[in-house]
């Protein structure tokens, strides 16, 4: 079978890109903090990449000191941080039920019914789109993890599958695919804080990988792996601090 993502790997620049993403989260791994420690830094790691992502979709990213978060934004993407070891065995098994989940934790302080929950909306192809990004992640593709990282958040956020929260969704279920495929393995790193960082951007370049053209798929899936590097820093600041603290 053909795998329908490898003519990304042949856009230029995505090689070096890729190496650069891998070799910094695997310098990260090797960090004295995270040979033993890494449970208490990717904890770090979740929680700073939940605020991040909650204020890329206009949450309010302070936590209170009572430690009862108002924000429903907030509180849909710490739920999801907080759920991220149980759904990987379900994301890598049957991604469109953990998609579901996924939802759900986000959005559950959004919609005013049950009803909306979990279920992607009706339109022209999404159904079909979703089927195929399941197929992808549950094994039909071969390509590097930054590679289809890039492919499952740009998917999600350009289709828009639900209603409410699709980019709390789609950077977690990125963040999913970067355990999953073994890129980060432990969840160390916080690309989220690179992509808020560089909002403008980021949302242009999320439109030039749904629009498909080549040289904008390739800025796409480059950006990503940027954010993947900046992430694998944002982890080792975290790390120092736990070995100096």
């Amino acid at each position: 079978m053909t795998d329908p993502l490898a003519p990304l790997l042949t856009l230029p620049g995505v090689d070096d890109a890729v190496r650069a993403a891998r070799d910094a989260v695997d310098a990260v791994h090797r960090h004295p903090t995270n040979r033993r420690g890494w449970p208490a830094t990717a904890a770090e790691a979740s929680v700073r990449a939940a605020r991040a992502s909650a204020a890329l979709d206009g949450g309010d990213p302070s936590i209170p000191d009572t430690g009862t978060v108002a924000d429903p934004i907030l509180a849909g993407a710490l739920r999801i941080a907080e759920s991220i070891g149980p759904l990987l065995p379900v994301w890598q098994r049957a991604p469109g039920q953990a998609l579901a989940r996924l939802h759900v934790l986000a959005a559950a302080d959004l919609v005013a019914g049950d009803e909306e929950l979990g279920r992607p909306r009706a339109g022209r192809g999404v159904s079909a789109r979703l089927d195929l990004l399941g197929r992808l992640v549950a094994g039909e593709t071969s390509v590097p993890g930054p590679v289809l990282m890039a492919v499952v958040h740009g998917e999600l956020l350009t289709l828009a599958p639900f209603r409410v929260a699709n980019g709390v969704v789609a950077r977690a279920a990125a963040r999913l695919t970067s355990i999953g495929t073994g890129l980060d393995p432990k969840g160390l790193t916080v690309p989220e804080v690179f992509f808020l960082r560089r909002r403008e951007r980021y949302v242009a370049a999320a439109e030039g990988f749904g629009a498909g053209d080549r040289d904008a798929v390739a800025a796409w899936l480059i950006m990503c792996c940027e954010a993947t590097e900046a992430g694998a820093r944002e982890a080792t600041s975290i790390a120092d601090a736990a070995l100096t603290g």
